[in-house]
């Protein structure tokens, strides 16, 4: 497939004023996409704090960094809000993560994970949910970077825009689309499931040939 990523422009948030004029700016959007980055942990039992937050309207992009920064109230009252609808993947664990950071309650957000099964999405990770919406891919090459860097590369900043955006993108595409009914959406799962048993029944086969031989 064609590899795709943001070509907007790109805004890197690093302290509290350049953040409470990148919120002003959002909240002139009626929706934007929404991800975090946090700083890979390769020792077991290390975690580590929720180092970005990209926010994204489909032409501009803002990455907050929140590891050369106290928490913007800013963005955590923009979070908060019921004015601007934020998309995003598996939001309420990016949520739980700045929840440790700074107390607020999200409102008026919608999680893909949550929706795409109306539309006969039974993939449930960011790749393959805008594969199949887009026929085309958007690369994770950069998901294990180190993203408490001092700075951050341009194939990072592009990387971390990307998800942002393409949650978005999704999304909105998703809004032109015929919601699937109940019954419909029980047939895919079906299908999806009879596929993949045939295809564990076929490996075993294969695997007793390759035994016998």
């Amino acid at each position: 497939m064609p590899v795709v990523a943001f070509a907007g422009e790109i805004t890197l948030v690093d302290n509290p004023e350049k953040a409470e004029k990148a919120i002003l700016e959002l909240q002139k959007a009626g929706m934007v996409g929404v991800d975090t980055e946090t700083k890979p942990s390769f020792t077991r039992g290390t975690y580590h704090k929720v180092s970005l937050v990209q926010i994204s309207t489909t032409e501009h992009c803002y990455l907050f960094r929140l590891n050369k920064m106290p928490f913007p109230p800013a963005l955590g009252a923009f979070l908060a809000s019921d004015s601007v609808m934020k998309i995003g993947l598996a939001l309420r664990d990016d949520f739980a993560g700045l929840n440790r950071l700074y107390a607020f309650k999200p409102q008026n957000f919608i999680d893909l994970q949550n929706i795409v099964k109306n539309y006969g999405i039974l993939e449930l990770g960011l790749q393959k949910i805008f594969a199949i919406v887009f026929g085309r891919k958007i690369s994770k090459a950069q998901r294990l970077t180190n993203w408490e860097s001092t700075e951050l590369t341009e194939q990072q900043q592009i990387y971390a825009a990307t998800d942002a955006w393409a949650s978005l993108l999704i999304y909105m595409q998703l809004q032109k689309e015929k919601k699937l009914t109940k019954k419909q959406v029980e047939k895919v799962v079906l299908e999806v499931l009879a596929q993949e048993e045939e295809l564990k029944q076929r490996r075993l086969i294969e695997k007793s040939q390759e035994s016998n031989a």
